[in-house]
């Protein structure tokens, strides 16, 4: 599986899925999250709606993950995934682990060969790069050894600021921990 670490716009990435960092309502917010809903469009919103109101009445759980159709954006789904926040008390590194690893379970399961995530967890959520970059390092080595058969041909970290970039590349180039 290829892994690439760039700082860009994870709206304009033409990849099989790209991941949300959402919050568990679903509905948008800031950041990454109210980036994708606005440039997927309001086809987005009505589709999170439509989990809400079937499958997810109390919305997404911490670390779990969902697939919705892209819409506007250049990627075939949008994987929303909800990251623990840091600053609310929630330290569990294992729900940081599984954002990551549900959302790579999840794309293989809809064939994908190619997947960009966002630094879920960091930001307002409050997870240091270095924690966030770890906890992605884990979940995609954890992923390749238990899915040696896997579809998935690209892994695609798509970072907002420098810092992030280089505390990713840091952590890949080391090796993890």
């Amino acid at each position: 599986m290829r892994i690439d670490i760039l700082q860009a716009d994870i709206t304009t990435r033409a990849v099989d899925a790209i991941v949300n960092a959402a919050n568990s309502s679903l509905l948008g917010g800031g950041g990454v999250d109210g980036a994708i809903h606005r440039a997927a469009g309001p086809e987005l919103l009505a589709a999170c709606r439509a989990l809400r109101e079937t499958e997810l009445p109390h919305g997404l759980g911490v670390g779990a993950a969902v697939a919705t159709p892209a819409f506007r954006l250049p990627a075939r789904w949008i994987i929303h995934t909800v990251g623990p926040n840091r600053r609310a008390g929630q330290t569990n590194r294992a729900l940081l682990v599984s954002c990551f690893s549900e959302s790579l379970r999840l794309a293989d399961s809809l064939s994908a060969a190619s997947v960009a995530f966002p630094a879920v967890g960091g930001g307002v959520y409050g997870w240091a790069g270095r924690q966030v970059a770890e906890a992605a390092y884990d979940a995609v080595n954890g992923f390749g050894a238990s899915h040696p058969s896997s579809a998935l041909e690209a892994v695609e970290f798509v970072l907002f600021s420098a810092g992030m970039e280089e505390d990713f590349s840091a952590v890949f180039d080391q090796g993890g921990v």
